[in-house]
């Protein structure tokens, strides 16, 4: 249940990676791509954690406007007033490389072409193809 001293109806979100915050501010909702497919928080929400998986965090309302990041692996946690989100990767849409994106999914690619039978070679190419092709629909805002 929310705390009664918050009564904004806004939900207190932050980005964090190892090497900084990307984000502390308010927000109406939250999308986020967990490893079960995409979730939403909203304030009162009950209490949640959940890996993430590779996608777009979008922000809507409140303080942060309507935002979008990149993360991929972490965990996130809903709580009815507060999201944390704790991203190995997190980058703003404008900060990512197109061209690097695509040489890692080419990358990512010859991995799988080379996996044969090694299911934890096929697994490691796919997740990178995940990433890669995540990174670049965010860059080019086709989410």
């Amino acid at each position: 249940m929310a705390d009664a001293t918050n009564n904004s109806g806004l939900l207190k979100v932050r980005l964090v990676t190892p090497d900084r915050v990307l984000l502390d501010a308010t927000a109406t909702a939250v999308e986020l791509p967990s490893m079960a497919g995409y979730l939403e928080a909203l304030y009162g929400a009950a209490p949640l954690l959940a890996e993430l998986g590779a996608g777009e965090v979008k922000l809507h309302g409140g303080s942060s406007g309507e935002q979008v990041f990149f993360v991929a692996w972490g965990f996130v946690e809903v709580l009815p007033e507060r999201v944390t989100i704790l991203a190995e990767t997190a980058l703003h849409p404008d900060e990512i490389d197109v061209s690097n994106a695509q040489a890692d999914l080419r990358h990512a690619q010859e991995l799988w072409n080379e996996a044969g039978d090694d299911q934890a070679k096929y697994d490691e190419a796919n997740a990178e193809t995940r990433v890669a092709e995540e990174k670049l629909a965010a860059a080019q805002g086709k989410r």
